[in-house]
């Protein structure tokens, strides 16, 4: 990374990867690809469109849905060039270990997504019982096939600003102990357990910090009316959660990497008696990482978790190419022209960043 002066105004990094990222499918894609791809190289896909993305043949067909969007966006031919999307299967009660080595053998497969049924947008086809899955991780462990976790318990009983917490010490602890070797990546952690458990793990267990998380708490969704585009699962939490991440992803330990969860949904449907969970931020993340960093005196620690540490952990080759960004403010678009005459509101829309990327 080049600083230009201990408090710098400009920024250059290798380029970033996101390493959880939502793209959705057919009519999103003309919108959420181009976005993506001007900002990041390799982006990790989420699985879990309707139907979900279950074998290494519906990943394929995914991803050549997502490059036919690219081409037929506007970029800039070096930006189409350089991305890379990464594909994940959903993990089900029926996924076999026969799955898992066609995914880890076909070259474009990067992990394994788990949802426990029920935990957020499109989980219904989620595993139901984590542990029944033995047969899976152990496959998993043997082609070094990441697992990628969507940290919660869902039973009804337990509240939602705890359910991550219980999810590592019921869910993750067993999981861990039972595959020693197994790579993990623990998707947008909310809390402070959640980085301190990680910080624990050996270097097989990894996690993603999403800006929102590193940004906002709960307050900001519910102090002085709801605000439906703060509303994600996991859920915001306490400001003491958001102080932790926020040290966490400024420590420079490499365990912390970024991961979006750019979660695209239609104004109307965020903005409704039963909002959508998902925050949207894949053309404004790179500003929105910068001003969190930057709001602790750690902007020269963006490089390692926003380009470096994720590939490291993947065993990928860092980017070549950079960015650059600057101590210049901009303006969050209210909005993006969406899919069928829809609008999409991105996080912070219509706000000010101190950031911005350099042209």
């Amino acid at each position: 990374m080049t600083v230009t002066s201990a408090a710098p105004n400009e920024i250059t990094l290798l380029q970033p990867d996101d390493w959880h990222i939502h793209l959705r499918d057919d009519g999103a894609l003309a919108t959420t690809v181009p976005h993506a791809a001007k900002r990041f190289n390799r982006v990790i896909c989420m699985p879990n469109l309707v139907p979900p993305v279950k074998n290494t043949t519906d990943a394929r067909a995914y991803r050549e849905r997502i490059l036919t969007a690219l081409v037929a966006s506007d970029i800039d031919a070096s930006r189409k060039d350089a991305f890379d999307p990464r594909m994940t299967l959903y993990m089900t009660n029926q996924t076999s270990a026969n799955d898992i080595q066609e995914a880890a053998e076909s070259g474009i497969v990067q992990a394994v997504k788990l949802y426990p049924a029920g935990a957020t947008t499109n989980s219904a086809d989620g595993v139901t019982d984590i542990m029944a899955c033995a047969e899976v991780f152990a496959a998993m462990e043997k082609y070094n096939l990441p697992l990628l976790i969507h940290g919660e318990v869902t039973h009804d009983h337990v509240d939602i600003f705890d359910r991550e917490k219980r999810f590592l010490d019921e869910v993750m602890n067993r999981i861990i102990r039972e595959f020693p070797t197994l790579k993990v990546v623990m998707e947008h952690i909310t809390t402070g357990d959640a980085a301190q458990f990680v910080e624990a793990q050996g270097s097989n267990v990894a996690a993603t910090i999403t800006p929102q998380h590193l940004m906002f708490n709960r307050n900001h969704m519910l102090v002085g009316g709801i605000r439906p585009h703060f509303y994600c699962l996991p859920i915001l939490k306490r400001q003491s959660h958001q102080e932790a991440l926020l040290a966490a992803a400024t420590s420079g330990n490499a365990k912390f990497f970024l991961g979006t969860d750019s979660a695209p949904h239609p104004t109307h449907k965020k903005e409704a008696a039963c909002g959508c969970a998902g925050c949207y931020s894949a053309d404004i993340a790179l500003p929105l990482y910068a001003t969190a960093f930057d709001s602790v005196g750690k902007i020269e620690m963006l490089e390692g978790f926003a380009s470096r540490f994720g590939a490291a952990f993947y065993g990928l080759p860092e980017n070549t190419s950079t960015i650059t960004l600057t101590r210049t403010p901009m303006q969050v678009p209210s909005y993006y022209p969406y899919f069928d005459g829809s609008q999409l509101t991105p996080l912070m829309a219509g706000e000010t960043l101190p950031w911005s990327l350099k042209a």
